[in-house]
């Protein structure tokens, strides 16, 4: 595939994106949700070898390919790395997989009810040696924990003024503004998310589109005017902390959004598990999510 391959397979595609890209922090937790339990490495290059192993396992199982799953969001050192003897993001176009690249370095400490992303002076060279590997987009995350229409403002506004830095390399950003499930404000703060991103949407210039990572709406349907935003290539959906069935439900009242799920994904694979056993869990689950990014409720 080349790019405007990906663009159209993105864009139109019926399927959804997998989450690949746990990263340093939340990498103990994956491997013991994988039952590999902490203590079985002795150091970071041992536990980033581990996570890698669960991520070529998934992208070379037969059941992981373009008919469902239209692209993968990987962590730095999966996309150097490889799969089946070749790099992962031949790997995954290969299989009709379109790359993403998980490109944020975590998040500032919480202030005005929100956490933006902390300073990423090397992520020019970063989005240079993707495209140069097949890259065809970037997801950058910030987290929303309360309706504080200041805080939000904030988060939007960097993650569009990253998203400009993504587009001037050849890039698609995913944009990630994830408004905690938890929050006792999620509905206030899924409103004020809508109104910053659609004013930052109506203010890009020339014929650029993004893509939108957003937590399932309190409201079904209130992000109906993203989908349908010309500045938009596809909005997609995080599981956010809801199990594969919960999350599932909530995104098939959702028109226009499909899936971007990492645990809700994941969470059924373990490290034991035979070829056999783990393929049948794993098209389980990419059955159940497709279906959901599919097939909307009435």
């Amino acid at each position: 595939m080349q790019f405007e391959d990906m663009k159209a397979k993105i864009e139109g595609g019926n399927g959804f994106i997998a989450a690949l890209d746990q990263s340093g922090g939340s990498t103990p937790k994956a491997l013991k949700g994988y039952g590999i339990e902490e203590g079985a490495w002795s150091d970071e290059e041992e536990m980033f070898g581990l996570i890698h192993a669960m991520r070529s396992r998934i992208i070379t199982s037969p059941v992981f390919s373009g008919e469902k799953v239209l692209g993968a969001i990987l962590f730095e050192r999966t996309m150097d790395g490889q799969a089946g003897g070749k790099p992962v993001p031949q790997a995954l176009i290969e299989r009709g997989v379109v790359p993403f690249i998980k490109i944020d370095k975590g998040l500032e400490d919480e202030a005005n009810g929100v956490q933006l992303m902390k300073p990423n002076p090397g992520l020019d060279t970063l989005l240079h040696r993707a495209k140069a590997l097949g890259v065809f987009g970037t997801k950058e995350r910030s987290v929303i924990n309360l309706a504080n229409r200041e805080g939000i403002a904030a988060v939007v506004r960097q993650q569009f003024e990253v998203g400009q830095q993504v587009l001037a390399a050849g890039l698609v950003p995913i944009i990630e503004p994830e408004v905690n499930i938890k929050s006792p404000e999620r509905a206030e703060a899924d409103q004020i998310l809508l109104e910053e991103l659609l004013k930052n949407l109506d203010a890009m210039t020339g014929d650029d589109k993004v893509m939108l990572k957003l937590s399932l709406p309190t409201k079904a349907g209130l992000f109906d005017p993203l989908v349908d935003h010309p500045r938009v290539l596809r909005v997609v959906a995080l599981s956010g902390g809801f199990s594969r069935s919960e999350a599932c439900v909530e995104l098939a009242k959702n028109r226009g959004i499909i899936a971007s799920f990492s645990r809700a994904l994941l969470n059924d694979l373990r490290h034991q598990m035979s070829e056999a056993e783990f393929n049948a869990s794993l098209a389980e689950a990419i059955d159940e999510i497709h279906g959901a990014s599919t097939r909307k409720a009435a």
